[in-house]
């Protein structure tokens, strides 16, 4: 199905007719067009067999897509904090979608589940969660597995856009820690479709890594370019990359590649003393049941994850208030804060009034592509 300016309300029936209960209206804000597609729609896919209610309570979606654009974001979130009045919104799966739409989030009160590492100024993000795990402590995982590969000197090739350049800002005061210099640094555009330049230019570098900051079905152009110039050294790929759009677009090349990932996406190679085993493997069985095997991503466990939080957080603010109130949305936010340690299917979330973030350093999974397959590193 093809997704254009869509605006696609689901609402489900209560079980039990005649309950007084109000309907929890969440919104969600997803790229289902444009570059970041490959990010939103397994999140859109993720969120369509939520079950019926939660904690009681008639689900009710709203699913706009944002195109991947900035303007577009901004529209669908004010036209669901004023038109849809929802409880909750979810996305951006787009780190430049979900940061403006902070802004309007924030003014209505309204809380915000972010499905992408957006970063906030400090004291900004009031309303403002994020699911994926935060680029310092990927790059905690990543910088930490370099090492141990003897890795000295390191290209960085990412987006102009802030993803691009939270990464850069995460690798750098990350590698300095650990005798790791980045020896270049070139750009491009999500919507490029060549970076032969930027490629020549970092390869000249020697470096002894290249990381490539991209996301989705996008992390596949730079890879093969990287490749087909002929570089031996390792290269690198951020969590946005972790889904299957990688092998598809950059087929062979993509091969020998490291990715860094929450542990959702390899929820069977997991140890069993791992906290989110059982998590993962549940959002993998029940992902794979709707959409078929080897659909799991990185941001399709966000959607089981952004359940999961609701599961626990909602009864509590019902405690205060019910959906649709202003007083709602505020105990909803609260509920966030003060719901404690949380194992989720990428990890084990502890939001606090100071951290909305939540993600400890050892969250983070490294992967290696072998054979077309996501393979954790031992």
């Amino acid at each position: 199905m093809k997704f254009t300016k869509i605006a696609l309300a689901a609402a489900f029936t209560l079980a039990a007719l005649g309950s007084a209960h109000a309907d929890l209206t969440i919104g969600v804000v997803q790229p289902l067009t444009g570059p970041a597609s490959g990010l939103g729609i397994p999140v859109k896919n993720g969120i369509m067999i939520w079950p019926k209610t939660i904690a009681g309570e008639t689900v009710k979606l709203v699913v706009l897509d944002d195109a991947t654009d900035p303007t577009t974001g901004v529209k669908d979130a004010q036209r669901l904090v004023t038109e849809d009045k929802v409880d909750v919104v979810v996305g951006s799966s787009a780190t430049p979608v979900a940061i403006p739409m902070a802004d309007v989030t924030a003014e209505s009160g309204t809380p915000q589940l972010a499905t992408s590492p957006a970063g906030l100024p400090p004291g900004k993000d009031k309303w403002f969660f994020r699911l994926p795990q935060s680029n310092d402590v990927m790059a905690f995982a990543m910088v930490k597995h370099m090492k141990a590969q003897g890795i000295k000197t390191v290209g960085f090739l990412g987006y102009t856009d802030a993803y691009g350049e939270l990464w850069l800002k995460a690798l750098t005061a990350e590698g300095e820690k650990n005798g790791i210099k980045i020896v270049g640094t070139e750009r491009f555009a999500r919507a490029d479709t060549s970076v032969t330049g930027q490629v020549l230019k970092l390869t000249s570098a020697n470096p002894d890594a290249i990381l490539i900051v991209a996301s989705g079905s996008g992390a596949g152009m730079p890879q093969k370019a990287v490749m087909e110039r002929g570089y031996k050294g390792k290269v690198y790929q951020t969590h946005a990359a972790a889904t299957q759009d990688l092998m598809r677009t950059a087929g062979k090349d993509a091969e020998g590649t490291f990715v860094v990932s929450g542990p959702a996406t390899v929820a069977e190679q997991l140890p069993d003393s791992h906290p989110s085993k059982k998590m993962a493997v549940a959002f993998v069985t029940n992902y794979e049941k709707a959409y078929g095997a080897g659909s799991r991503n990185q941001f399709a466990g966000h959607s089981a994850d952004v359940l999961t939080v609701l599961e626990k957080a909602v009864p509590l603010a019902l405690k205060k208030a019910k959906p649709g109130t202003p007083e709602f949305r505020s105990a909803l936010r609260d509920a966030f804060e003060t719901m404690g340690r949380t194992v989720i299917a990428h990890g084990v979330l502890e939001w606090t009034p100071q951290n909305h973030w939540g993600y400890t350093n050892e969250t983070g999974v490294m992967l290696k592509v072998v054979n077309g397959a996501f393979k954790v590193e031992q």
